[in-house]
């Protein structure tokens, strides 16, 4: 993966705890706790069963006093800790409540708390002083949060390893284990287990692993982040450079139909009110997102009137969920429901073991006295008809977009309740799909633009904004030239459609359906999704999903039968996250033979959860290899062609781990090979899988400036030369993956950068900065899709076409390979329109 997109995210992290203090400030629920009260007292609703009968289920929670001991490295004298109880539904940065701890000496710390029993708990340490200084792991990243459930009186001992400006210095060790259905003794998937601040997820198998964790007690938590299953919890004692062992047996629960009735004020009606909550179903991401937000408004449920014009939504929760959830004209933090006296409300209580009905009443939309501000926008003529007007805030670094509310005709209204009284000023910008950054109006393009300004007031204001022309999108009303040739007639086995771009961000996943049914209207026949895992650790190679970077398996599961559903055949093709270039990340690994036995048993894990997916799914093939592989294949090499150290029996470890994959998998199995470094020496496996995936990203012609011509003669030469060459030696059908931008001179052999130096080619992708020495090039992506298609027309021992590196969310005519919204993408649906695959 590209390191561009990695350090996108690594700085949006940065400014999220580098402005952490500012946001505090402007949530007055951001303050020190009375330790004589919990954090979020549970707002009364009134419940009633179907029925109409009153049920007591739903009531104020019971409270027990629970006892935190930490134990926090060396710090400076004179300073305090605080323990910080957060508020996940808001963001995690932006509405904390801090409780000071008693000191035992310079390194032990304490506090009792009534805490609500059968809640979750969610909070993390930090230094005492002017700007709080968060935690952090062992290894510098900054703690998200540890996780306690609250059954009754209790005790938790946690080690903190570090902070912000003192990091970790010592020796550490590690928790490994696994987590089962306790009925159906069945693995469990996607789990968040935490320990000394420390999360990961469950793969397929059940198991888990937690690198990095200072040596002594911690406490250990595996929680359902769609409250599946009741929440369990244990201590465990690491040891330097030590593996301590856990197991974890689950309870599953049962769904239970919560039916939410509202009633809300007269500040704002028939607009869009959803229901933020704490869990997936209610838009929690489990991430860190823009501006330090955790939910996604799109993701978040919305409520309809009813027959009597009531708000009203029937949600199946699991029984014991400890719920909290808000409701809101736009997310946990903007436009969210407020107490009388303006304080984020959060509502709390523990989902009942009979269907319900909870009966709400919003108090205030607004925060303040502050005056509301009215956003009119009226969006291009051709903005096209599937997309929605977004607005962005800036408050102190940009948050998550929230979409805005259709009047019709590309006109669009937002009106700003809250918490704009605690806001001097603010900035706010437009967008198209929620994907401020990419898809912007021109006027504010980009990740880092400043926007417009507005002083909230005393009086009401409203902006009549006229967003001129969208950044990268100015379609042209001309018709896309196709060459005209005899069309060939293949069978449905032929493989025609695109792979999604591998990046992933939250805010994608609801514009997915749209996407999958507009391939199937092109004529596609196949969908390939291409998952991520992450490497968070190099010294010791940890491959895992970090939420946020990496989709979750109920996304995965939802995509793939969105796909199932219409008629797409699908595939999955699995790939890496890396923190730093791939070519760095692995000069810098050790690679020394732990090392490598260590990656193997990562690696393994990484392709047999995907196949389980793929089976879970029904997928139609599991895609592995590529070109990040390199290093560890037989003869393996690093970019600079040193050998890579590979063990002497990598043959035999890849032989059984395409065993593992065969046993988990029933279904086609395709090996992904780049043309033609990958060709020249096909790793001797190949013998073992179905089909090669040929990535065919090389220079097409020698020329600069191509004509079509030039290219389908130069395209006929390598593929009768190299590719049918290598079919006959292998004997395995071929699908070609092609992946050019739409930029001036991707045909050739060099796009140089402003450096002078070649470009890799995954620079372009979405999201990104723009590199402005590079020249936007439609017709050069449409003459290359033109000659492929000829020739992959005129050779019958082609099995497939696959456009790669798809971006999703939304249609734009920029530099990227992605044929969303560009004229190449109708060559492509004229092609496979008139193969009629899908039909």
């Amino acid at each position: 993966m590209k390191l561009r997109n990695s350090n996108r995210r690594l700085s949006r992290r940065l400014s999220i705890y580098l402005n952490i203090f500012l946001a505090m400030l402007m949530a007055s629920c951001g303050s020190w706790g009375a330790q004589s009260n919990p954090t979020n007292t549970p707002s009364p609703s009134k419940n009633t069963q179907a029925s109409g009968s009153e049920i007591p289920t739903v009531q104020p929670i019971s409270m027990a006093v629970t006892t935190f001991v930490v134990e926090a490295p060396v710090m400076p004298a004179s300073q305090d800790i605080s323990l910080d109880i957060l508020d996940e539904v808001t963001g995690l940065a932006l509405n904390p409540i801090r409780y000071r701890m008693t000191p035992q000496d310079n390194r032990h710390f304490t506090v009792e708390l009534p805490l609500p029993v059968g809640s979750v708990i969610k909070y993390r340490y930090s230094r005492v002083q002017n700007i709080p200084i968060n935690e952090t792991s062992s290894q510098g990243k900054p703690v998200r949060y540890r996780l306690y459930s609250v059954r009754g009186p209790g005790a938790v001992q946690d080690i903190v390893s570090g902070w912000i400006d003192l990091p970790y210095s010592g020796a550490t060790g590690r928790i490994s284990g696994t987590v089962v259905d306790s009925v159906q003794k069945a693995p469990l998937a996607n789990i968040l287990v935490e320990a000394g601040g420390v999360q990961t997820l469950t793969t397929s198998d059940g198991s888990f692993y937690l690198e990095g964790l200072a040596p002594g007690q911690h406490h250990l938590t595996v929680y359902a982040m769609d409250g599946a299953y009741q929440t369990a919890q244990q201590g465990a004692v690491v040891a330097a450079e030590s593996t301590t062992p856990a197991e974890f047996s689950m309870t599953p629960q049962p769904l239970i139909k919560i039916t939410f009735n509202l009633a809300v004020p007269q500040e704002a009606i028939n607009v869009p009110v959803r229901i933020a909550g704490n869990i997936l179903q209610l838009g929690n991401s489990f991430a860190d997102l823009d501006g330090g937000v955790n939910g996604i408004a799109t993701r978040m449920p919305v409520m309809a009137p009813d027959a009597q014009g009531k708000l009203s939504i029937t949600l199946s929760l699991p029984a014991g969920t400890a719920l909290e959830y808000k409701y809101t004209l736009g997310d946990g933090f903007w436009n969210a429901e407020h107490t009388p006296d303006g304080q984020f409300r959060i509502r709390q209580w523990i989902v009942p073991d009979k269907d319900t009905v909870v009966n709400d009443s919003v108090d205030t939309w607004k925060s303040g006295k502050t005056a509301t501000i009215t956003f009119d926008v009226h969006a291009p003529t051709n903005t096209p008809a599937t997309d929605d007007v977004s607005i962005q805030f800036n408050p102190y670094s940009w948050t998550e977009p929230i979409p805005m509310w259709s009047l019709g005709d590309n006109h669009w209204m937002y009106i700003l309740f809250s918490p704009i009284d605690r806001l001097s000023a603010l900035s706010y910008r437009y967008c198209r799909n929620e994907q401020c950054g990419s898809a912007d109006d021109l006027a504010t393009q980009g990740a880092d633009a400043k926007g417009w300004p507005v002083t909230p007031g005393a009086v009401p204001q409203t902006f009549n904004d006229q967003v001129k022309a969208w950044a990268w999108w100015q379609p042209d009303s001309k018709p896309t030239t196709v060459a005209a040739v005899d069309l060939k007639p293949r069978d449905k086995s032929f493989m025609a459609g695109v792979e999604f771009q591998a990046a992933y961000d939250p805010s994608w996943q609801p514009r997915y359906l749209h996407d999958l049914q507009d391939l199937h209207n092109s004529g596609s026949n196949w969908m390939v999704l291409s998952p991520t895992w992450t490497f968070t650790h190099s010294t010791s190679p940890v491959l895992e999903q970090v939420p946020g970077k990496d989709p979750l398996w109920s996304d995965l599961v939802e995509t793939l039968g969105q796909a199932k559903a219409i008629g797409l055949k699908t595939a999955l093709y699995p790939q890496p996250v890396f923190p730093s270039s791939t070519s760095d990340w692995w000069n810098a690994a050790p690679r020394n033979f732990s090392w490598w036995q260590a990656w193997f048993e990562r690696y393994q894990k990484f392709v047999v959860s995907h196949a389980d997916l793929a089976a879970k799914t029904g997928a139609d093939a599991l895609v592995l290899g590529g070109d990040w592989l390199s290093p560890a294949l037989p003869q393996g090499k690093l970019s600079d062609g040193a050998a890579s150290g590979v063990p002497g029996d990598v043959e035999s470890r890849w032989r059984d781990l395409i065993g593992q994959v065969r046993a988990h998998y029933k279904g086609t199995l395709i090996w992904a090979i780049s043309y033609p470094d990958g060709m020249r020496t096909p790793p001797p496996f190949i013998d073992l899988v179905d089909q090669v995936y040929i990535l065919y990203q090389a220079p097409v012609s020698a020329k600069n400036n191509p004509s079509e011509q030039d290219l389908q003669a130069d395209l006929a030469a390598e593929l009768d030369r190299d590719i049918f060459t290598f079919y006959n030696q292998n004997k395995k059908p071929v699908i070609l993956g092609i992946d050019y931008p739409s930029v001036n001179g991707s045909a050739g052999a060099c796009i140089p950068g402003p450096d002078g130096k070649c470009l890799d080619q995954k620079a372009f992708d979405q999201p990104g900065q723009d590199i402005p020495s590079t020249t936007l090039y439609l017709q050069g992506q449409v003459d290359i899709y033109n000659a492929f298609m000829v020739e992959v027309n005129s050779r019958g021992w082609i099995d497939g076409f696959i456009s790669r590196g798809f971006y999703p969310p939304a249609p734009l005519q920029d530099k990227s390979p992605s044929l969303h919204g560009k004229p190449a993408f109708d060559v492509l649906a004229y092609w496979f329109g008139k193969l009629g695959l899908n039909r």
